[in-house]
């Protein structure tokens, strides 16, 4: 296949169609990029920042906030310098995560990498469909509330809700790969800053018609809201929750494959990544401290489904309809390289199979036909519908998220991108710089390893009193 590009691209030479590889041309730029990478990031884990900042306080709160973002932004710079291999403007393009690893760190690494990153995509398809089923539940309730007043029970069960999510993201499911999912991207960027607005503003208003700042410098009291031991927990549950408002760093390299060249990928995707991080640092900052002022130690778990607003409903059915719309497109940028992976797999090893290489022009009046292959069509909807069973199984939305957040955040946002970089600039063994990097793994290894024991702690207390598909 690659001899096959080359020849390509021996005969066009400095085509419009083709790339140095000989593969179609690519025309992302910097903008779209910050798409991609906004939808991803300020998803769902936006609303739980409030919550996360009421555990750990006004000092710990916007500092690991901070912190965070930094972390981030660093390791992303790193990681995209890995695109190519070599040279960083004519070396071999490295078009996943997964080859960046084997490029430059290779071996069983390789296969590290690959089950962790499909397992965190896999866990995000879930997180998001539970995300999404709150929201929809939230505008029924919301109405509920409004019409017989906020004592009535309203309860709502979700599970009818994640099925219609898990419906949407079937069909959504059928866009063939990423480079064709760039208009869903900006339209979910746009929802995200709707929703994250929305709640910025309301908590604002909370704080602006009570003239007090709730919370506390510690944060959540000990004795009056939780024991010892749960403040503990919580505080490590938190971690993981801030964890996963800022993994993006999985999909880095494939929103990278998207980039025209020139300017070198890299030098594009880190003033992509400067902008985003410091957008959504900024949106995360306010939403999270604001949450926290307007209501201290009551701070729900999502901050415009937990019902700490009940009015305006109808401002309230905008943000969750927002949030909904959003995680439609931001399940399909996550799920887009797992996608893509499983099928490129399939076809190598069965290349003569003519279900899963064959495609079938489905007419669209007005448009372009649609290309349609069979295998894509069974295997993307055996996945969605496998994702939505699990998150009617357990929509523990705070969890799940800090469990995600800690399951990915060392791995692929720091070791790896830590490790390739090191290959990558051959930087020396007990060096200063190499020294520094290890300390900065080491750290984020110890965080990660506390939110992980926070969030099985917090679906253990869950399970004991969940009963499945009642609510």
């Amino acid at each position: 296949m690659a001899d096959k590009a080359h020849q390509v691209f021996e005969v066009y030479g400095e085509s419009k169609c083709f790339d140095d590889d000989g593969r179609i041309k690519r025309t992302g730029s910097v903008w779209t990029a910050s798409a991609h990478i906004i939808t991803a990031v300020i998803g769902s884990g936006v609303l739980s920042l409030a919550w996360a900042t009421a555990q750990l306080g006004w000092v710990a709160g916007p500092t690991v906030l901070l912190l965070f973002s930094f972390v981030t932004y660093y390791t992303s710079a790193l990681l995209s310098d890995c695109y190519r291999t070599g040279d960083p403007v004519t070396g071999k393009r490295n078009y996943t995560y997964m080859d960046a690893v084997r490029a430059n760190l290779g071996g069983f690494q390789v296969k590290i990498c690959g089950v962790i990153q499909y397992a965190n995509l896999f866990g995000v398809a879930i997180g998001y469909t539970i995300a999404a089923s709150i929201s929809m539940v939230a505008v029924n309730r919301s109405n509920c509330f409004h019409k017989q007043g906020h004592r009535a029970a309203c309860n709502v069960s979700s599970t009818p809700y994640m099925i219609m999510f898990g419906v949407m993201e079937i069909i959504f499911s059928q866009i063939p790969d990423f480079d064709q999912i760039s208009w869903l991207s900006i339209v979910a960027a746009v929802m995200s800053f709707t929703y994250s607005t929305i709640g910025l503003g309301l908590g604002v208003a909370q704080v602006a018609e009570t003239g007090k700042i709730e919370g506390s410098l510690t944060g959540i009291s000990i004795g009056t809201e939780v024991t010892e031991m749960q403040k503990i927990w919580r505080s490590f549950q938190a971690l993981g929750a801030i964890a996963f408002a800022y993994s993006y760093s999985l999909i880095l390299i494939e929103i990278q494959d998207t980039l025209k060249s020139p300017p070198a990928e890299a030098k594009t995707m880190k003033r992509a990544t400067l902008i985003s991080v410091a957008v959504t640092t900024v949106f995360y900052m306010l939403c999270g401290c604001f949450g926290y002022a307007a209501f201290g130690d009551q701070s729900p778990g999502n901050l415009l489904t937990g019902f700490g607003f009940y009015n305006p409903y109808w401002l309230l059915d905008i943000a969750n309809v927002a949030i909904v719309v959003h995680l439609v497109g931001a399940y399909q940028v996550y799920c887009q390289p797992l996608f893509a992976f499983v099928e490129k797999t399939a076809a190598e090893w069965y290349p003569d199979s003519k279900i899963i290489t064959k495609e079938i022009d489905v007419p669209i009046p007005g448009f372009k036909p649609f290309k349609l292959n069979l295998f894509r069509l069974v295997w993307r909807t055996i996945f969605v519908i496998i994702t939505t069973v699990i998150s009617m199984l357990m929509p523990f939305f705070n969890d799940v998220v800090g469990i995600l957040g800690a399951f990915g955040f060392w791995p692929l946002t720091v070791y790896f991108p830590v490790e390739m970089y090191i290959v990558q600039k051959r930087i020396t063994k007990w060096s200063g710089r190499w020294i520094c990097l290890q300390i900065l793994s080491g750290a984020c290894l110890v965080i990660s390893i506390a939110a992980a024991a926070g969030s099985f702690a917090g679906v253990a207390s869950d399970l004991k009193v969940y009963r499945p598909f009642q609510s």
